[in-house]
């Protein structure tokens, strides 16, 4: 009896029902049959791996590597296990751990925070503006003499006001480690984000805009010595087959998957962005006539790649509903702030620090905006909106 009950309160797979259960929405966030239904040109290349047995850093990782700095404007680009191990391990690089602060936003993936958590530092939340990203302008008023670096997120691809935060970093000495892990293509005036930290992180998780098989990720960077100790610290810290430089970790990008996102980078990526921004300004130009539904401003100095495209809607879980019921996947992305979370308890923040993000986490709503979503299908959720509404 009590082997039964440890069991079922274990059973923490919560993946599998939640895929079975989008899979019924006629409109959903997942495209991946529609993404990969060409996975017999990829199942060539796998071939070639499968025959050369050449499974970790291979050939196909060292390409992959040198497309993704390419797409990126990036000198070197480190190929990982995960855009969670990519913070982690730039972290490390950077020797940021015990007894340091790092300046993020409590509006973001648990990714985020937990990567700078499992490094043994510190962080410190400041809340974020009415485009999900965070407030630069508050950010000075946290800093104290134990503040290392500051993780800003790109928000659902959208860049922060990335010369701000450098400016900040440099009268105080901080890094920059940017979590775009949403933002593959995304540009701050015209210039790659690499142009504006330390390290710029990705992540090709399958719902990515640069999405693979299963996990995978990158951190890219301007610093020759910083990417050398990378490139020890993703694989063992190992210099060559029989000598250790440095203790490092595993983290290696595999080459079957650096294949999938070889064949993403040569075939499909420039469309992808596109139309993604395509759809995004559709909505934006429905909605703009809807007084129930709050879009963020749109600014022309930031080219916005819309990993998600959120809404700021009052009766948010009932619109949902309502959604979903007529076969939609409206999703949230997220409901409750990272302060807010079990896991921060030891951090002593409460409800009311960050209102901003509170009100936000209370509003969101993610409707599907990926390159498989037609006309047709953006028009018919902005007409159930309005009817919702009554508009």
């Amino acid at each position: 009896m009590v082997k039964k009950t440890f069991e079922k309160k274990m059973k923490l797979n919560f993946l599998s029902k939640q895929y079975k259960k989008d899979s019924k929405l006629k409109i959903s966030h997942n495209y991946l049959k529609e993404q990969f239904s060409d996975y017999s040109k990829i199942f060539i290349e796998v071939k070639k791996i499968v025959k050369t047995g050449d499974y970790t850093l291979g050939q196909a990782v060292d390409q992959c590597e040198k497309y993704f700095a390419k797409k990126t404007g990036a000198k070197y680009a480190i190929g990982v296990g995960n855009g969670t191990d990519a913070l982690f391990l730039s972290l490390k690089a950077l020797n940021i751990g015990k007894n340091d602060e790092v300046i993020t936003t409590p509006f973001t993936f648990v990714a985020t925070v937990g990567s700078i958590v499992a490094a043994g530092a510190k962080p410190v939340f400041v809340d974020i503006k009415d485009d999900y990203n965070i407030d630069e302008n508050k950010i000075e008023s946290v800093i104290t003499k134990k503040t290392r670096a500051i993780m800003p997120v790109h928000w659902s691809g959208r860049p922060c006001e990335l010369e701000k935060i450098k400016a900040i970093s440099k009268k105080y000495n901080l890094k920059i480690i940017q979590d775009a892990c949403h933002a593959i293509g995304a540009r701050y005036k015209n210039r790659h984000l690499v142009s504006y930290g330390d390290v710029c992180i990705y992540s090709m998780h399958p719902l990515k805009n640069l999405n693979i098989w299963g996990d995978g990720g990158f951190i890219i960077t301007q610093n020759k010595a910083l990417a050398e100790k990378l490139y020890l610290i993703r694989n063992h810290g190992l210099k060559n087959r029989n000598v250790c430089e440095i203790f490092g970790f595993n983290s290696r990008l595999d080459s079957i998957q650096a294949v999938v996102a070889n064949y993403k980078m040569k075939n499909k990526l420039n469309n992808i962005t596109v139309k993604r921004i395509q759809n995004a300004h559709l909505f934006d130009k429905i909605f703009k006539d809807n007084p129930f539904v709050n879009i963020i401003q749109r600014e022309p100095h930031l080219k916005e790649v819309f990993h998600l495209y959120q809404i700021n809607v009052q009766n948010r879980d009932k619109l949902q509903k309502f959604l979903n019921i007529n076969n939609v996947d409206a999703k949230v992305h997220y409901p409750y702030p990272l302060h807010l979370q079990p896991s921060a308890k030891f951090l002593k923040y409460k409800r009311g620090d960050f209102p901003n993000a509170e009100r936000i986490a209370k509003e969101t709503l993610s409707l599907p905006v990926h390159e498989f979503i037609k006309e047709k299908h953006i028009k018919y959720i902005a007409a159930l909106i309005s009817k919702f509404y009554k508009v």
